[in-house]
């Protein structure tokens, strides 16, 4: 796991996932137009989302493990908390590494860091091109108008920006759908700790991920419709 900046410091029903893991053979296999999909998972762990962190991580967690067993995927892990922390693993598809990493991750009272995370990934995108940003927070303390010059860097670069919002924030609504505007991405917020419904938004975008739109568009569940009908 490496430092961006300064050196500082549930589950999905067995069924769903099978589903999920047959999806992403097909797709890696050639008819969707894809290849291999490359995803930033960016997670805000400030002390705010504790609450709910152990049942996202193992939500997670094991739908990384179910993709990286199919092929045709790669995620880095990239996550803030505390004062400045701001980290990103490799890139891999080693179920165990990431597994290992998400699980091993405390929350810690802090600033959030959303411009790194923008920053981060228009930095790996120019060396490998990225298919898509995930982010999920619930806060915000940083000043939209600086960060949206580097949401509008990574539409350039194009990257879509998937924002998930937990919660009902306002403000962290009206920027997390700005971000997304401008990165030609999309939106959507879950209920704390609804794991069945952001397991299947995560899996909608990791389609997206490795066959592109017509791969969602293939999907009829409510979250490809609903990411499909953002994306530009």
């Amino acid at each position: 796991m490496s430092d961006i900046t300064n050196r500082g410091e549930s589950a999905p029903a067995k069924s769903q996932l099978d589903s999920f893991l047959e999806e992403v053979k097909q797709l890696a296999s050639g008819g969707s137009g894809g290849g291999r999909g490359r995803i930033i998972f960016a997670l805000d762990a400030t002390m705010s989302r504790e609450e709910t962190w152990d049942l996202a991580c193992k939500l997670q967690a094991d739908m990384f493990r179910e993709v990286a067993t199919a092929g045709g995927l790669d995620v880095q892990l990239v996550f803030y908390r505390g004062d400045r922390e701001c980290s990103a693993s490799r890139w891999t598809g080693d179920t165990q590494h990431l597994t290992k990493i998400m699980t091993g991750i405390r929350c810690r009272a802090g600033h959030t860091q959303l411009g790194k995370v923008l920053a981060h990934a228009q930095k790996e995108t120019k060396l490998l091109k990225v298919s898509a940003l995930i982010f999920i927070g619930d806060a915000l303390e940083e000043d939209e108008d600086e960060l949206i010059p580097e949401a509008r860097e990574l539409g350039r670069l194009g990257v879509p920006a998937f924002m998930f919002q937990e919660g009902h924030d306002r403000q962290v609504e009206q920027a997390f759908r700005e971000i997304s505007r401008v990165t030609h991405g999309a939106y959507c917020r879950f209920d704390p700790g609804a794991a069945r419904q952001l397991a299947e938004l995560l899996r909608a975008v990791a389609a997206y991920a490795v066959g592109g739109t017509a791969a969602l568009a293939s999907r009829h569940d409510e979250a490809s419709i609903k990411l499909l009908g953002q994306i530009k």
